[in-house]
């Protein structure tokens, strides 16, 4: 009998040891890490934009309790609010948890001026180039379509750094010359015209036509070229 208990006890002490010896206790860098992994795996970044995580610093001062079982995260809140708070939790026989704050910065990618660009100046390469911007930053119309604006003009002075709108420039501005090109399926035409108003691709302007003398509609479809579908 008495083996027998002797026997049970070292058995006990096995499983008991085995137990915990699974159980991990994790620093604050990791838990930290662990936090910024999941916040990549689940908010991903906007269309034609860029998304960086700043995750607060676990106070020095907190315990952190080893586990049995993996850890868990997740954010209780709306996920698409520039400030969340990630719950990190262990669920084992003494569960645990603990909150971490973090920054979700999101930027887009807009088209700004490179050097400033007095009015009249044609946009090149040499003058605009791609920037990611938080969005409290981009005033008006967002454009990132670098080569769309390629060539277009700046209808008044740009200063460096700032976004390019539709309303600080155009690919026809008022007073230029341009082709007027009328098309169907069957054949197309072209004559010249002067631009009555300045507009950007794809959209409707005002052009004299230069022989008839006749205002019409046309579309900006590139560089001092308008046309009309018959």
């Amino acid at each position: 009998m008495q083996i027998i208990k002797v026997f049970l006890s070292i058995v006990y002490l096995i499983a008991f040891f085995s137990v915990e010896s699974l159980a991990i206790t994790w620093n604050s860098a990791y838990i930290e890490s662990f936090a910024k992994n999941y916040l990549t795996e689940n908010i991903l970044p906007p269309v034609d934009g860029k998304i960086a995580f700043e995750i607060s610093s676990i106070d020095p001062r907190v315990v952190i309790n080893s586990c049995q079982t993996p850890l868990q995260a997740n954010i209780p809140e709306n996920i698409n609010r520039r400030n969340v708070n990630i719950k990190i939790s262990c669920a084992d026989s003494t569960p645990w948890q603990i909150y971490l704050h973090a920054k979700v910065e999101r930027s887009f990618a807009v088209v700004v001026a490179t050097n400033n660009i007095e009015k009249g100046v044609v946009l090149s390469k040499n003058n605009i180039g791609i920037e990611y911007l938080a969005p409290n930053k981009i005033r008006g119309e967002k454009l990132n379509n670098l080569e769309a604006l390629l060539g277009s003009k700046a209808e008044r002075r740009i200063a460096k750094g700032r976004t390019i709108t539709r309303r600080n420039v155009c690919l026809i501005c008022k007073g230029n010359v341009v082709t007027i090109e009328a098309q169907s399926n069957n054949f197309s035409i072209k004559t010249k015209g002067i631009a009555l108003s300045s507009g950007n691709l794809h959209q409707q302007i005002k052009v004299k036509n230069s022989q008839s003398g006749r205002v019409i509609k046309a579309e900006i479809s590139a560089i001092n070229r308008v046309t009309i579908n018959l």
